[in-house]
């Protein structure tokens, strides 16, 4: 497959050191030379410096036969253009990276597919989204809801609980269990994959839960009571005080997905931005003009009886820092958006809970439509080096001819569940799979392009 993606930023980088991975044909276009230079000696890829507005250079990377265009220039009328370009020009499929919310609206989305560009990528839109998924719950790190009443949730394992002294070995039921013990409670719910010290696990039976680690359960939603009481957080609160720090598009776009029976504020420094954020956001949310690192401001503001801390802004560190501080300070659940990867594992380990990645979220969305199988959604854990991914299986499908432990998947992969005719149901070694399920796939990075086979 060629690949042509334009724009060496954050999240065009990111997308051509995924896909150099899987042995795509990728030509990276920037017109910062130097940039691009560091990028090829790092990545299997080939380069060009220069403008992806131009005809020529289109041209020349070889727009009239590409598969897929991505434009994730950090202009959203050059993304544009360029992604308008290359349709013309042949390319079979074009994407743009967009920071007007407007554009991903349903009927204007349409508009721009008629035009040529066939997908919009706002980064903001699909982060708030995660946000407010990771904020339902504050023992819950990461959340995602799937048809047929499947979830997917990660959990923190703590021997003790983090804001008391006292330690209760009984308080959680997972540590120190094998998943073969755990299963033979008979509970509807898998361990899908451990997160340990940097490293992902896809377990088998014999693998034992440790402290500290962040353990992925598919699970029926009748079973997320059972999961809280057998990690131990049963005395964790339920979400009803948010504070929001930062006050930039994922801020306005997380208080827009967050529930309206939240009680939300939003701290932000710059008094203009303040009286537009007034007008941007819903009607419950107060809007309070000042430092979100000011520990007398946010006492003020009622700090201490916060269910969730969501740090926003665009400053890692202080995101990382006030999420910290906010945990010692005994929030149960805090949110941090670090988009310099190399944070994520310091961040992990200084326990700042979960940690949103908007080109890493980007990213996913774009990285679906390169599989050819019948694929509903992607998504790129941020924590965790793996990937979630929803298949529909295909009337005639190599995988619906044996039961799942016959089919001969990786060892990378794990399947956590399926839906079938809209009911959601856990998948075993017996299982058959058939045509129209609807099957959530958990594997390792970098191992979603060989699972597609199995697929077509």
């Amino acid at each position: 497959m060629k690949i042509i993606i334009a724009g060496a930023g954050e999240v065009g980088t990111h997308l051509a050191n995924l896909l150099s991975k899987e042995n795509f044909d990728i030509v990276l276009m920037d017109e910062d030379i130097d940039r691009l230079a560091k990028l090829s000696q790092d990545m299997d890829i080939m380069t060009l410096g220069v403008s992806p507005l131009s005809i020529k250079s289109l041209r020349q990377a070889g727009a009239e036969n590409a598969d897929l265009l991505i434009a994730v220039t950090p202009n959203e009328s050059d993304n544009i253009t360029c992604a308008l370009i290359a349709k013309q020009l042949g390319t079979k499929k074009t994407v743009a990276r967009v920071d007007n919310y407007e554009y991903v609206d349903d009927k204007t989305k349409l508009l721009f597919r008629n035009a040529g560009v066939d997908h919009l990528v706002y980064p903001e839109k699909l982060s708030a989204k995660e946000v407010a998924a990771s904020a339902q719950y504050s023992w819950v790190r990461q959340w995602w809801d799937f048809d047929g009443d499947l979830v997917l949730l990660s959990v923190k394992m703590h021997d003790s609980h983090p804001l008391k002294d006292e330690i209760k070995n009984d308080d959680n039921q997972f540590l120190g269990k094998t998943l073969r013990e755990i299963g033979q409670r008979g509970h509807q719910f898998h361990v899908v994959a451990i997160q340990r010290q940097g490293d992902t696990i896809i377990p088998y039976g014999d693998e034992k839960i440790c402290t500290r680690d962040l353990v992925f359960f598919m699970a029926k939603r009748g079973e997320i009571d059972t999961i809280r009481h057998m990690a131990g957080k049963d005395d964790y609160p339920a979400i009803k005080r948010v504070m929001i720090i930062g006050g930039g598009k994922l801020s306005v776009r997380t208080d827009w997905a967050l529930p309206d029976n939240l009680s939300v504020k939003i701290i932000e420094p710059d008094m203009a931005r303040c009286e537009k954020l007034g007008e941007m956001t819903k009607d419950r949310t107060l809007i309070i003009n000042g430092d979100g690192y000011d520990m007398e401001l946010l006492k003020d503001e009622g700090y201490g009886n916060l269910d969730a801390f969501i740090a926003l802004t665009p400053n890692d560190e202080e995101n990382i820092l006030a999420c910290v501080a906010a945990r010692k300070s005994g929030v149960r659940k805090t949110i941090a958006q670090v988009e310099n990867l190399a944070y994520h594992d310091m961040a992990e380990q200084l326990d700042v809970g979960t940690i949103i990645n908007k080109k890493v979220v980007a990213a996913s969305f774009i990285y679906q439509m390169l599989l050819k199988a019948d694929v509903k959604s992607v998504k790129t854990l941020t924590i965790a080096d793996a990937d979630v991914a929803e298949f529909v299986i295909k009337e005639g499908s190599s995988v619906t001819r044996k039961p799942v432990k016959d089919i001969g998947l990786p060892k990378e992969i794990n399947i956590g569940g399926l839906v079938r005719k809209g009911e959601g149901m856990l998948v075993s070694g017996s299982t058959y799979l058939q045509a129209g399920d609807r099957l959530v796939v958990f594997c390792s990075s970098n191992t979603l392009n060989k699972l597609d086979k199995y697929f077509r």
